[in-house]
């Protein structure tokens, strides 16, 4: 007789081969052919809506790794959400204004760029935004990304661009925007303001100087008989020299006089000898100390124009480097321009966009400011003002596309100013009351709000929606109306922006127009663009509140943690300023993807890894692994090497639910199930352990922590099920009756924690979560996993006298397991079923043995376990003690069927290879 077909041997088609790769694909075109999202949609329209408001990535070239994890994340919440009870619309966006889309056509346009009109311009960075956008979509849909990806968000759709152009006007409105000329971020590559968070810090190498400013007032009240006196001030910016007006000194620094060479030099009284020690001044004297009072107010000659520099005073010197006397260029610096207008210095900046000097440079006039550092370092030495030189290696800001340094210029630009209105205090009050994950994601943005300048709104480029402003040609007023303001909206939403360029000004300023200010009717109209920060921002108004689906203030924003001074305070700038709250409840945060090494990823290092690799390789469920198993409040790690540990780790937990499947084929959970109080010992041990797994992954889902999610679940099923529970459950399964009391009551409790295991994974591992739940048995639980709830809880599975007595008993196991694998390393038994294992146990561990010695049989799995009063030889427990332990080769034959060694094999006539227990199961059919 062929006792396998006696067996109840697992059976499932859910593959132990998952062939990611190619079976996604399929997945994916089953969900879009039969609109899954939609019906999602439908089927959860009654619950408590969760919204998960996207950061639109930049429609420039294929996904990356970075934007790869932020979208499996904001998945992977969107999902958990969901299962837990709530209503998850989930709408798409694309930022598709801005610098990058406009170099990329610079570049494939050429020199038709030359002969093509800005409209035209205009409609070439709209389609090459596209094709990007379709692109994305699909990258994006192949992660397993569920969402509205037909009717996504855009900040190129005409909607869209008129909420842009309303938000913009009803700061203007308010007062909020103002028109200055003030020093900001300027690429001269690029020939554009920059915002801050368009701004990289790079390495540079700086000319680092000291500079006399001799003095030209009399001094003689402060230094006595004392000539040639002069301040010396300190610079990495030699260019900056010719829009020189001041010298700051702090207000409550001492300052000395140091004499050498017959010149009298001052400096702050606390930098003297490293000053002296960086210029080479030999045989010096410190002559005299004063306050910073006995100088303010008075005059130094600029080293090489024809003017006076001011000497004042300000709060942000310092004695970290430098003279403690600051050279002041109200042109060229943020704090220089606050001081020029408390002094009522003129706003000079001498460079034109390109980054030449203007005829206000003297002698440099029409040079490039790059060339000009050395030049004026070397004539500063032939006329006897350069003291020291040196190079100086530093952080210094770059533009974020052209990776050029940039610099302070003072321009004509658009502003919202942050103390206007109360939009500073107001958006520090916002902060506190959102919630941050990290925490420390607060102090970080609230440190960057209380500090920043006000917010730069213009752009000097062609790509991007309109600054909606008309001045007065006569007095330079802005011409804010309402009626105006309406017709500019109206044209938006039927036009786009490119109404802006393409109708004439009648059509938005109306008949007969007529200065508020002055009674002029002829308008110029502003042709600068708005910050892309600003299209971003506002996302809040063009999509939460405008799609009946959204709402706003949406419950969460999740971005990479560079997005403290980007997107996430540009739109709470934006509502704040024209809402008075915050657009959203709580800002998650994440760190940047790394090599295993903790490097940043860059093509010239090769250690770039892109997320379509990955996905033809293992497939995307390896990438969603990848996302869930890592820390994200720090930076991510990610290599070959971790990407195999995963792949592997995913082939266990596979296997691991192909295993429990294949033990249900047989089981109707609606007819055989037992009853809790019914279940074995050890049933109930499992189902309390699963209790605690599906209460902390929940816990961890609804707190964001998903590599807790991943940890707990790979040791769920590599720890708790397989190399415990499941091993010590197979004789049962396959050997007892199909349907005998013992064997459903494993099932019963095998379908628990499966139905609920595929739940509480399906967030993360959504392929496989939706392909075993088609193998899944029972008519209740629903066509499709995506539409199911996670498990219900279930304290009282959770019987702690239980529990404790299964930790002593599994530390007993655990004596004995070592007591195996010693025996078998020398080679007294192969098999754990060959062993035959005595035990020797004193005290009340050996009453506690004796009480529970029928479960250690059962979980043992050997042949044999006896409990014996003397012992020579054996091993005594490591962990346990009172404990001793031998291991032998058990008596008997080896049954066909269960493979036990048994001395009960021929017992049975009928059956001469098996042992009676098979026998009994095999007779009784």
């Amino acid at each position: 007789m062929d006792y396998r077909e006696t067996l109840n041997l697992p059976n499932t088609e859910f593959k132990m081969k998952a062939n990611l790769a190619q079976r996604e694909p399929e997945v994916i075109k089953a969900w879009e052919s039969e609109n899954l999202y939609a019906r999602v949609q439908a089927a959860t329209g009654d619950r408590p809506p969760f919204i998960l408001h996207d950061g639109p990535p930049y429609a420039n070239g294929h996904i990356h790794l970075g934007t790869a994890f932020n979208k499996i994340l904001k998945d992977i919440i969107l999902r958990s959400r969901r299962m837990a009870g709530h209503h998850c619309p989930y709408v798409p966006g694309w930022d598709c204004h801005g610098l990058p889309i406009e170099h990329n056509v610079d570049k494939e346009l050429g020199s038709k760029k030359k002969t093509i009109s800005k409209l035209e311009f205009r409609a070439e960075c709209r389609k090459y935004a596209r094709k990007w956008i379709d692109t994305q979509r699909e990258e994006f849909r192949r992660l397993g990304v569920l969402g509205d990806w037909q009717e996504p968000y855009l900040t190129i759709n005409y909607g869209y661009e008129a909420a842009i152009a309303r938000e913009f006007l009803r700061f203007l409105s308010s007062g909020a925007v103002v028109r200055s000329k003030k020093p900001v971020y300027w690429c001269t590559s690029c020939r554009t303001a920059l915002a801050e968070a368009e701004v990289e810090y790079h390495d540079h190498a700086s000319p680092s100087i000291y500079v006399k400013f001799p003095l030209d007032d009399d001094i003689s009240d402060v230094l006595p008989g004392a000539a040639k006196v002069s301040l010396v001030i300190w610079t990495t910016t030699p260019w900056t020299l010719p829009a020189n007006l001041a010298v700051a000194l702090h207000p409550d620094f001492t300052y000395a006089a140091v004499a050498a060479g017959g010149e009298v030099y001052v400096v702050a009284d606390g930098l003297v000898e490293r000053f002296v020690a960086e210029t080479g001044l030999e045989s010096w004297e410190k002559i005299a100390g004063f306050p910073a009072s006995a100088l303010a107010g008075r005059h130094c000659r600029h080293p090489f124009l024809q003017r006076q520099s001011l000497i004042i005073t300000a709060p942000y010197v310092t004695l970290d480097a430098g003279t403690g006397c600051v050279h002041t260029a109200p042109g060229h610096g943020r704090e220089d321009y606050l001081s020029g207008v408390r002094y009522e210095l003129p706003i000079l900046s001498p460079v034109d966009g390109d980054g030449r000097f203007t005829d206000e440079a003297g002698p440099y006039a029409g040079m490039k400011i790059t060339d000009a550092n050395e030049r004026i370092c070397d004539d500063l030495a032939a006329s006897g003002h350069l003291l020291g030189k040196n190079v100086l290696g530093h952080s210094y800001p770059h533009c974020w596309r052209c990776k050029r340094p940039v610099i302070f210029r003072a321009t004509e630009q658009w502003f919202i100013s942050m103390d206007e209105n109360g939009i500073r205090e107001k958006s520090l009050a916002a902060i506190r009351e959102v919630s941050w994950v990290p925490k420390w994601g607060m102090d970080r943005i609230y440190g960057m709000v209380e500090s920043r300048p006000d917010w730069c709104l213009s752009r000097q480029r062609a790509w991007g929606v309109p600054i909606t402003v008309f001045l007065c040609k006569k007095c330079g007023a802005v011409h804010n109306d309402t009626a105006i303001n309406r017709r500019i909206v109206d044209f938006f939403e039927k036009e786009g922006a490119d109404a802006w360029f393409a109708r004439p000004d009648s059509d938005f300023l109306g008949p007969e127009p007529q200065c508020r200010a002055c009674g002029n009717g002829e308008f110029s109209k502003e042709e600068d663009i708005l910050d892309v920060w600003f299209d971003s921002g506002v996302s809040y108004a063009a999509v939460l509140e405008a799609r009946p689906e959204l709402k706003s203030p949406a419950d969460l924003y999740l971005e990479g943690s560079d997005q403290h001074r980007g997107w996430f305070q540009s739109s709470l700038i934006a509502s704040v300023g024209t809402r008075g709250v915050p657009p959203y409840r709580n800002v998650l945060t994440h760190g940047f993807v790394v090599d295993g090494a903790g490097k940043k990823m860059s093509k010239s290092i090769g250690n770039v890894i892109a997320p379509a690799e990955v996905v033809n390789k293992y497939g995307a469920e390896i990438l969603r692994l990848w996302v869930a198993s890592e820390d994200y409040r720090d930076d991510i790690k990610i290599s070959n090497a971790i990407l195999g540990q995963l792949a592997d780790a995913y082939r266990k937990i596979r296997n691991t639910v192909r295993f429990l499947l294949g033990n249900l084929a047989d089981f109707a959970p609606e007819s055989n199930r037992v009853a809790g109080a019914e279940l074995t010992e050890l049933d109930r041990w499992a189902l309390a352990q699963y209790e605690l797994l599906q209460a902390r992954v929940k816990r961890a889902y609804d707190e964001y922590d998903f590599h807790v999610v991943f940890h707990s679940i790979y040791q769920f099923c590599t720890v708790t099920l397989s190399a415990l529970y499941l091993d010590i459950l197979k004789d049962r399964l396959y050997t007892s009756g199909s349907d005998s009391r013992e064997r459903r009551s494993a099932q019963t409790v095998l379908f628990d924690i499966t139905s609920g295991l595929l739940r509480l994974m399906a967030p993360i591992l959504c392929f496989t979560a939706a392909e075993a739940w088609e193998f899944l048995p029972g008519a209740g639980k629903g066509d499709e996993i995506v539409l199911a709830l996670f498990p219900e809880a279930h304290p009282e599975y959770v019987d702690r006298e239980l529990l404790d007595r299964w930790e002593r008993l599994l530390a007993v196991r655990s004596e004995i397991t070592k007591a195996l694998e010693v025996a078998r390393q020398n080679k007294v038994v192969g098999h754990p079923l060959e062993a035959s294992v005595a035990l020797k146990v004193d005290g009340e561990l050996g009453d506690f043995v004796g009480a529970n010695w029928q479960t250690l049989q059962v979980i043992s799995i050997v042949s044999e376990l006896k409990r014996v009063e003397t012992m020579e030889g054996g091993m005594a427990g490591e962990e346990l003690k009172g404990i001793s332990i031998l291991v032998t080769p058990a008596p008997g034959a080896k049954c066909e069927r269960c493979w036990t060694r048994s001395t009960t094999i021929g017992s049975v006539s009928e059956h001469p290879t098996i042992c009676r227990r098979c026998a009994d199961v095999v007779v009784s059919g």
